[in-house]
């Protein structure tokens, strides 16, 4: 497939499969997420701002890990609740700055921005697997018995958590409530916009997590999906199980997850990505049938996109 021809990718649905039980899965993950209280704990942080409150918040995701954010909200009181943002930050990294949420805030807008666990952050990663996880998270879990010890299973459940505590926010309107983040921060936004349909606006930026056999297929040694390659060189060489790896990831692929999304949905790509090859992301953006916009950045790959920061929050102020 040429990755830079849109009349190509505008029309791409994915190869990965969709497990037969997809929809079941994930009822049943909702109904444990819905089991678990909206309890958190806030702790001032030693970063200070005159624009802005900022605090450590921590809950209890499923499973019992504890789940660390930073939570950024206006210092000013407004006229009523204000909107709000859950953010997601991409591979191996961490929630960022305080600045970047600052900036939120002095516009009026309540931030939460989560840590992945195990990742960069202090979030913390309690899951008990059988199997390995070679160089990267995809796969931890693929080899266990059951397919709910899946790594991204209980992320994505941290992303629509993470979205309801904002919404319960005494300065927050729960219809007022979006998500943003960038490659696998753009993959957790796609997920929580499916998991939580009372976000109303979601950006996500060339998203990471979508059609993974498509990822395989497209170099994937050069991409954030190389432990893909890794697995299969290290525990199915001959790729006797290649169909039932592909169906296993089809439970926490977000091109299977995007049909739910009913908010507005601002979709950022760049042509020239060579990290989330740009059809992996089509075919999770040609599945949304939300009200939808696509910002293509024709000359620009895995990196900073140029006015993307003020365009963002332009987007957010309609909330």
């Amino acid at each position: 497939m040429n990755e830079r021809s849109l009349s190509h990718l505008q029309t791409y649905e994915g190869i990965s499969p969709k497990p037969g039980d997809f929809d079941l899965y994930w009822e049943r993950a909702l109904s444990e997420l819905d089991a678990q209280p909206l309890d958190y704990e806030l702790v001032p942080a030693a970063f200070t701002s005159g624009l802005a409150e900022c605090f450590h918040l921590y809950f209890t995701g499923v499973g019992g890990a504890r789940i660390h954010c930073k939570y950024v909200r206006p210092k000013l009181p407004s006229a009523g609740k204000g909107p709000g943002v859950v953010m997601f930050h991409g591979y191996a990294c961490d929630s960022g700055d305080w600045l970047e949420k600052v900036g939120y805030a002095a516009h009026g807008i309540s931030v939460l921005a989560m840590d992945c666990r195990g990742q960069g952050g202090m979030s913390e990663d309690n899951l008990t697997v059988q199997g390995t996880t070679i160089r990267g998270h995809i796969i931890r879990g693929i080899d266990d018995p059951d397919p709910d010890n899946l790594y991204y299973r209980n992320v994505f459940l941290d992303t629509a958590q993470a979205a309801r505590i904002l919404m319960a926010m005494p300065e927050v309107d729960p219809e007022r409530v979006g998500a943003f983040g960038l490659s696998q921060g753009g993959g957790l936004t796609v997920a929580c916009a499916s998991l939580e349909p009372r976000i109303k606006i979601a950006v996500p930026v060339y998203p990471f997590l979508s059609d993974y056999k498509r990822a395989w297929e497209a170099n994937i040694t050069a991409s954030a999906y190389e432990e893909l390659n890794y697995y299969f060189r290290f525990f199915d060489p001959h790729h006797l199980r290649e169909q039932d790896i592909f169906n296993r990831l089809g439970y926490i692929d977000i091109q299977n997850l995007a049909e739910r999304i009913k908010g507005r949905v601002l979709w950022v790509t760049g042509l020239m990505d060579p990290i989330c090859p740009p059809s992996t992301q089509f075919a999770a953006y040609n599945k949304i049938t939300a009200p939808k916009e696509l910002l293509v950045y024709h000359e620009y790959g895995h990196e900073y996109l140029p006015y993307l920061a003020d365009r963002t929050l332009q987007m957010f102020l309609t909330l």
